[in-house]
């Protein structure tokens, strides 16, 4: 017999998707300790799981796979055969009818490109507090996006408005969102995206308390302070409308303690996703005003990656009093967090859906 974390390693399966597929009953383990709940594998159940590993990565719905199972453990090899042709065919259908809906919206995009106005400005000199501004891309940073085939994403945000410049970071799985005051500018809004590398050279100046300038010239931004500057090239690309992606302020508002709560998130107890590419953190926040970690038991439990809510408590502790918000509204929708004396600064995760 084997232990469940045997199987899970020869399969390539995660333990709790080796327990979801139990309680599913399509992958129901050989024996369970009637005192512990251990569940046991005997040996030919790990080619069942790479199997159903591999069927659930080819998109197959947990029905099929329970007769697939069934047809190859009984070696009906006609059943399986039909069920996978079946499961093909689905799938071509599936990607003609997406290719079709595809070039409608690449027609669409194409149209909106050629209608709509640019936010860039010819030419624009700005005024900022160098403090404001190191804040703010510390704050974002961390949330910059890596994805080579994201490029738009591969930089921070820089949307100038009146007398306020937000920047603005996502990776799709979380958004950080800050602000910093500009003086010198008066026409409408103007927008830019700054390439990473270019961002922290930027960051990298701003070591004073004094104002530094920065220049927009059509495509080219320079960040200037004394006789040191930083310049480069914008991303030619339009960054998303952040602003659609904020929620309205509603939900459970619990006040945390940053350094706890950043020491309970390290030392308390997670979760594994089923694809075991994530490390989840499970919290609920409750009618007391707390928060409970691991809180598999609560219907309104939501479940984040746990390097990214500890990413976003330290951006938004650092130069707070220690002391933050997390808005907590539905298990399906993002997780805000804000400084308590200052909530123009704050973070968006995504959750994560569980198995159960």
């Amino acid at each position: 017999m084997r232990s469940i974390g045997e199987t899970a390693r020869d399969s390539g399966l995660g333990v709790s998707a080796l327990r979801f597929y139990d309680r599913a009953g399509v992958l129901v383990p050989a024996w369970v300790d009637p005192v512990s709940g251990y569940r046991w594998y005997e040996p030919g159940q790990v080619e069942e799981a790479r199997l159903l590993g591999r069927l659930r990565r080819a998109g197959m719905p947990l029905a099929d796979i329970r007769l697939v199972l069934a047809g190859w453990a009984g070696a009906d090899t006609e059943l399986v055969r039909t069920l996978l042709e079946a499961h093909l065919d689905r799938l071509e259908r599936g990607l003609s009818a997406a290719r079709e809906e595809f070039s409608a919206l690449r027609a669409a995009l194409d149209h909106r490109e050629n209608v709509m106005t640019s936010l860039r400005t010819a030419a624009l000199r700005l005024s900022l507090a160098a403090p404001e501004l190191a804040a703010a891309l510390d704050t974002v940073r961390f949330a910059v996006s890596t994805d080579r085939d994201l490029p738009m994403l591969g930089g921070i945000l820089f949307d100038i408005d009146g007398e306020s410049l937000h920047v603005v970071a996502t990776d799709r799985y979380r958004m950080a969102v800050a602000r910093s005051g500009v003086a010198g500018h008066e026409g409408g809004r103007v927008q830019l995206v700054v390439p990473t590398p270019l961002a922290d050279a930027m960051r990298a100046l701003l070591d004073g308390e004094g104002a530094v300038g920065l220049t927009v010239d059509g495509d080219r931004v320079t960040l200037e302070t004394g006789d040191r500057q930083a310049a480069g090239p914008c991303l030619d690309h339009d960054f998303p409308d952040y602003r659609r992606l904020i929620p309205p302020t509603a939900g459970r508002r619990v006040l945390v303690d940053a350094s706890a709560f950043r020491q309970a998130l390290k030392t308390g107890p997670v979760r594994s996703a089923e694809d075991g590419g994530q490390t989840l953190i499970v919290l609920a926040a409750q009618d007391d005003g707390t928060v409970t970690l691991h809180a598999d038991g609560d219907p309104d439990r939501v479940a984040v990656n746990r390097d990214f809510l500890l990413d976003a408590v330290d951006a938004l502790a650092a130069g707070s009093d220690d002391r933050l918000v997390l808005e907590l509204v539905t298990p399906t929708a993002p997780i805000t967090i804000r400084r308590f004396d200052d909530e123009e600064p704050f973070s968006l995760l995504m959750p994560v859906r569980l198995d159960d």
